[in-house]
């Protein structure tokens, strides 16, 4: 995407994909609802191909692709000599990083608990339960308890019975202790932000990543009365964090010496553009196909857990978006470090909930509904940020 201005002031996308992202997701969704109404154990067949340590499958290998394509053309992207200059920017990047982890995990956790643990339990079923794998490493026999659920056998497969809230508790947990590092530069771009900035942040938000998100997940899902799977935590970060920015420095760096940097930005880069959206499209097709049935018989699931998710969604921006303007800072920092917090990565955290516990389950539900409110909501800010740029200094911070 180009960094011009269009005539009218504001910063259109012209990738067919990016462009009308509302449309295909939610066609994607209806897609996925129909193939598992006519092809319903391919989602399962799919399910079922993972790399098992143990006899626990621990990376699901259709995901892990998914995922790869996702983040790749975003890392790829990350100049990463200029995180070195990121002192320069320092308000606005300790603005973004204090928000995304001393903040946004713990409202995220009492958000979800008091709407889905309290008020929508009555609606979600009070004795309503789902079966999660049991976590990676642990070898339990059948009526054992671990954290809040019980040890069951499931079509010759021992599962944990949880409760259902607590299961869509737990992807809501996974979606708010993973910080943006992919659409935001999306969402900063339409916002006219700085986008060098914006890319600085990304990268230091995949690099804070690899630490904290296991840490703060594990210990949340601990607190929650949920599996810890504290080796698969870590697993999903090597394989769906690592593996996509190493494989990005490494290329990025190749590409350039190879064929030079006006063709890595003009050809590679523009061929990449739409892949990232493409793959978190087909993603969403093989989620909702296994969940088709669940959301058809009671949609109004999906409405539960999107009221939290929107809660903390304008909670968490208006934050950081208030706390940028107390610092002083320029708008085109103010924006895109308030909209990192905001925006969730719900590619990480839907192949997390899937490997840990499972496509089938409630957790990986909740995390999906991420994506069906991040688009509309995410747009609403883009257009609140240009709105109130009258509200900032026009001088880089």
């Amino acid at each position: 995407m180009t960094s011009e201005n269009c005539p009218n002031g504001e910063r259109k996308l012209t990738n067919v994909f990016e462009r009308y992202l509302t449309l295909w997701v939610a066609l994607c969704i209806a897609g996925g609802i129909v193939l598992g109404k006519i092809a319903p154990g391919l989602a399962k067949t799919l399910d079922g191909m993972a790399i098992y340590v143990k006899g626990a499958p621990v990376v699901s290998i259709p995901i892990a692709i998914c995922l790869f394509f996702m983040m790749y053309p975003i890392m790829v992207k990350i100049d990463f000599a200029s995180v070195i200059k990121a002192g320069k920017s320092g308000k606005p990047v300790l603005l973004t990083l204090f928000v995304n982890w001393a903040i946004k995990p713990f409202t995220m956790y009492g958000i979800a608990l008091l709407f889905l643990g309290v008020l929508f339990r009555g609606f979600i079923g009070t004795e309503a339960t789902d079966l999660v794998k049991i976590p990676f490493g642990l070898d339990l026999a059948v009526g054992a308890t671990h954290g809040a659920g019980t040890v069951v056998l499931h079509e010759g497969v021992k599962m944990i019975q949880v409760p259902l809230w607590r299961s869509y508790f737990a992807g809501c947990i996974l979606l708010g202790v993973a910080p943006c590092t992919a659409m935001v530069l999306v969402w900063g771009y339409l916002a006219r932000g700085n986008d060098g900035l914006t890319l600085i942040m990304v990268a230091i938000n995949s690099l804070s990543m690899l630490v904290l998100y296991g840490v703060l997940g594990g210990f949340l899902l601990g607190v929650g009365k949920l599996p810890v799977p504290w080796q698969a935590l870590l697993l999903s970060i090597a394989i769906y964090v690592a593996l996509p920015l190493v494989a990005g420095y490494l290329s990025r760096k190749w590409l350039i010496v190879a064929k030079g940097e006006a063709w890595f930005t003009e050809k590679f880069l523009y061929v990449l553009t739409p892949i990232t959206i493409i793959a978190l499209l087909t993603t969403l097709v093989l989620l909702f196909s296994f969940k088709g049935e669940v959301i058809v018989a009671n949609p109004l699931t999906i409405l539960w857990i999107a009221i939290p998710l929107f809660i903390q969604t304008m909670l968490i921006f208006w934050i950081g978006y208030i706390a940028a303007r107390i610092l002083k800072l320029s708008y085109a920092d103010a924006a895109p470090a308030a909209m990192i917090g905001a925006s969730n990565h719900f590619e990480v955290a839907i192949a997390t909930a899937t490997m840990l516990f499972g496509l089938s389950s409630g957790a990986a539900l909740a995390t999906v509904v991420g994506v069906l409110i991040e688009v509309p909501v995410m747009l609403m800010l883009v257009r609140i940020c240009l709105k109130t740029t009258g509200w900032f200094s026009r001088e880089t911070s």
